[in-house]
């Protein structure tokens, strides 16, 4: 059985410590704002595309069979990382993950992604039952 304890959140959608344990380890490599035919999506918007890496996890997550309440780490990195941009990537994350039970998180701030056009990515590690 798995089980996932969550220390000192914070109320923001993440904790400082996570502590898991379980039958599966699951690691979902960086997502980026594609869509399912492989476009690209919301240039220059960076609400919309964090919307789009949200489902793409959520989407990989549940063919994983696991949710977001599974997540034990997240890291994110943005292009040219300011204040405003946490603040609507927070109000993107905050539809995904409940504000006390997110995962331990880091932010990176980036200079450039895989591809010119994208402005966020976000990997992911989810602790589930077999």
């Amino acid at each position: 059985m798995s089980e996932i304890k969550r220390l000192y959140p914070t109320g923001k959608g993440f904790s400082q410590i996570v502590i898991a344990t379980g039958n599966r380890h699951i690691f979902i490599s960086g997502q980026c704002a594609f869509d399912p035919s492989g476009q690209i999506v919301g240039i220059d918007d960076i609400g919309v595309q964090t919307d789009q890496v949200m489902k793409n996890i959520q989407q990989g997550l549940q063919e994983s069979g696991a949710s977001f309440e599974n997540l034990v780490k997240m890291t994110v990195f943005v292009v040219d990382y300011t204040s405003e941009k946490r603040e609507i990537i927070q109000s993107v994350r905050d539809r995904y993950i409940p504000a006390n039970s997110g995962p331990a998180s880091t932010l990176v701030g980036v200079s450039r992604l895989v591809a010119e056009e994208l402005l966020i990515e976000i990997e992911v590690q989810a602790i589930a039952d077999e």
